[in-house]
């Protein structure tokens, strides 16, 4: 199994001090962040496109290509790219760059978006969310198959053979689909042949087996191999148990609150955050041995090929949240493997 990290570089105040650092500070610390997840020998590091205040991240394929610089082997990906709102030749031509820069360790991990900041920004009408996702998805693989294209649609103006330039180093850069919770959404990756990263932030893990089951589906009818699939996470590490939760939940609830107060959510207790860190729940925090049995939990459910976690679900002391990605990395993922090897 692959293993990795992602952020969407929250940049609020830090729950244990209520420190909010400077963004040019935040970038740095993220930037060791990056090397380290790299050192330690993880696989992917992630950067989630945002539009709000309180991140950093509109711009994931800036910060990957400064991550490339800082790093060799660590493969380098959106976590999501908002590509409904995106011009997928833009997208394709920043993460063909960056797949240069980082000599072939770009991916492009593309999903609708859980939050809407960047339609009304850049003039697109919500209503139109799952068609605009739709075409130009269409569009971004057929700029993968081509350098020269001709192409028309109904939101984006047409091409007419056209050469998009710079081609990546890999002979097919990764693209993988990102779904939260919408069937037809898991359907659609699998019958495109495409990977699926699965987000399971709330509820049990195992009630998301049926969207697992529908990628594959899809995949099967439209005559594709099994495609690849992530789950992907919330989470912390300490080496103590009460530590990581004593650690994370301050900064969860101020997050979660936050989206909830906007989405019609209640405010999240100190019970509900213990009961998410069960072996059955969605959040993996813990020590060590509890992540590790919760990814060996839910590969039984899912039978995964890669899992990627965030840790800095609001502002996290950077010291801890290195010393997480190292256990991480060093404790977690080779006893995962090992399990899963014996």
């Amino acid at each position: 199994m692959e293993f990795g990290i992602y952020t969407f570089v929250e940049n609020t105040p830090e729950s244990d001090s209520g420190k909010k650092l400077e963004p040019v500070e935040r970038m740095q610390h993220l930037l060791e962040e990056i090397k380290l997840a790299d050192e330690a020998g993880l696989d992917v590091f992630g950067i989630g496109e945002h539009h709000r205040k309180e991140y950093l991240s509109s711009s994931p394929a800036t910060i990957l290509a400064a991550g490339a610089a800082e790093t060799g082997n660590i493969r380098l990906s959106s976590a999501v790219t908002v590509l409904g709102s995106e011009d997928p030749v833009r997208t394709w031509q920043q993460f063909s760059t960056l797949d240069l820069i980082s000599e072939g360790r770009a991916e492009i991990m593309a999903g609708r978006g859980s939050f809407i900041e960047s339609f009304p920004l850049f003039g697109y009408d919500l209503q139109d969310y799952d068609e605009l996702f739709s075409e130009k998805l269409d569009l971004l693989l057929k700029l993968r198959e081509q350098d020269t294209i001709t192409w028309q649609g109904s939101h984006r103006p047409s091409i007419d053979n056209r050469g998009v330039y710079p081609r990546p180093l890999q002979k097919e850069l990764p693209i993988w689909v990102a779904v939260g919770g919408t069937p037809q959404s898991a359907y659609r990756a699998g019958a495109l042949g495409l990977p699926m990263a699965l987000g399971i932030i709330g509820g049990r893990p195992a009630q998301f087996k049926s969207l697992a089951d529908l990628h594959e589906r899809g995949a099967r009818e439209a005559g594709h191999n099994k495609p690849k699939l992530s789950i992907n996470s919330h989470g912390f590490i300490a080496e103590d148990s009460q530590d990581a939760g004593d650690i994370a939940f301050p900064a969860f609830k101020e997050t979660m609150d936050k989206i909830g107060k906007e989405r019609g959510w209640p405010p999240m207790t100190r019970e509900q955050f213990k009961a998410s860190r069960s072996l059955e729940g969605a959040n993996v925090v813990g020590s060590p041995q509890e992540v590790i049995d919760k990814i060996l939990y839910q590969h039984e459910i899912f039978g995964h090929d890669r899992f990627l976690l965030q840790m800095s679900v609001g502002s996290i002391d950077h010291k801890k949240l290195m010393r997480s990605i190292e256990l991480f990395a060093t404790e977690v993922a080779p006893k995962v493997n090992k399990e899963l090897r014996d």
